[in-house]
């Protein structure tokens, strides 16, 4: 079978050998603090009874599941509790070919790399649509592509790697087009709690019956090691998304999602709001940087990547190695991304974001 390998891994094990002071803004691992509510609550289940140290039920802690839930104003049958969103999402494309209504998944053209990674391996037929020019959804070019092999439209709001925030128009409007053509619409919204903009509209809103929705605790509460993610499913899928889970990985670990459901019940809206100041410090920061280096950039309007472009200096993999080299940064290639082979993309989750700024803008390799 033929899917390509993402590079994140290859890029921070560049860095990590080069023989200089390297900045890492590759991957997207929070560097700021948990709750403090989920440190309380892996110290609290270290000392539980033999038995929490077993299986937990497939699907998920009923406890988390009925959180979930409640905060979502779905049934809590629709919940499962999945290894990260990454999971969620493969369950849902699974779901949408399972169907025989279609073997093509429609992407956006930038695009997180695991999508179509994921797509393929299942054997789908992958298309690629670009986004507008300030990197929002282009609804009439995926029209355009949408046909009666569409099994699935899959979006992912706020957006990686371009930050752009799809408001209820746009969900409405990319929701009736699945509609349109019988196929499923995968809603990522795993950055979610970071929506600079405010316009911020969850799939559930506009067509909570027949989306699915995943979603995780990895960014926002700043655990991508614990995985916990989930997805919601629409009735009609959630019993074979139940299953293959259930096949794939029987289960997801329970001292996570124990602590995740501890600092759900616990954490207040202030923890988030202070990580969304201190992005918005960050991207503020960086992107001056990047003015006074010339550089083309989308603004995000949410989660915490930067995606941009040097004149003269395309974002192969040979340059981004080149800037570990000379420059002490490291950053993704655009051509992971898809098409987008003059651009980069910084993921500013890093305390020196601000110093890799400035490295760049005075670098004078571009």
């Amino acid at each position: 079978m033929d899917y390509d390998t993402p590079l994140f891994f290859h890029v921070m094990q560049y860095a990590a050998d080069a023989d200089r002071d390297v900045i890492d803004l590759v991957s997207g691992g929070p560097d700021w603090e948990p709750p403090t509510a989920l440190r309380e609550g892996l110290r609290e289940f270290a000392d539980a009874e033999p038995a929490a140290f077993q299986y937990p039920p497939s699907d998920g802690l009923r406890a988390l599941r009925e959180e979930i839930a409640a905060r979502r104003d779905v049934d809590a049958d629709r919940v499962i509790v999945t290894n990260g969103a990454g999971e969620a999402n493969y369950l849902a494309m699974a779901g949408a070919l399972e169907r025989d209504a279609g073997n093509e998944i429609i992407l956006t053209d930038p695009v997180y790399p695991y999508y179509p990674g994921k797509a393929q391996m299942l054997g789908a037929d992958v298309s690629l649509v670009p986004v507008a020019e300030d990197g929002g959804l282009d609804v009439a070019a995926m029209r355009e592509a949408a046909s009666a092999e569409t099994a699935a439209i899959l979006v992912n709001s706020p957006n990686n790697p371009t930050g752009a925030v799809y408001d209820a128009d746009t969900m409405a409007a990319v929701a009736d087009l699945a509609a349109e053509h019988d196929a499923v619409l995968i809603s990522d919204e795993v950055y979610d709690h970071y929506d600079f903009s405010g316009r911020f509209e969850s799939a559930l809103s506009v067509d909570g019956d027949h989306a699915v929705v995943t979603n995780s605790f990895s960014k926002s509460m700043a655990v991508t090691g614990l995985r916990v993610g989930y997805g919601i499913f629409p009735p009609e899928l959630a019993e074979a998304a139940r299953t293959r889970h259930m096949l794939v990985n029987v289960a997801s670990a329970r001292p996570s999602q124990a602590a995740v459901l501890r600092a759900l019940r616990e954490t207040g809206p202030e923890y988030y709001e202070a990580s969304r100041d201190l992005l918005r410090e960050r991207i503020d920061a960086f992107t001056d940087a990047l003015d006074a280096a010339g550089a083309d950039y989308v603004v995000p309007e949410g989660a915490f990547y930067v995606f941009a472009r040097f004149e003269g200096f395309p974002g192969t993999l040979e340059n981004v190695e080149r800037l570990v080299d000379e420059a002490g940064v490291a950053c993704m290639p655009g051509d992971t991304f898809g098409s987008y082979d003059e651009w980069v993309r910084f993921a500013l989750v890093s305390p020196r974001a601000e110093e890799a700024a400035e490295r760049l803008a005075a670098y004078d390799g571009f």
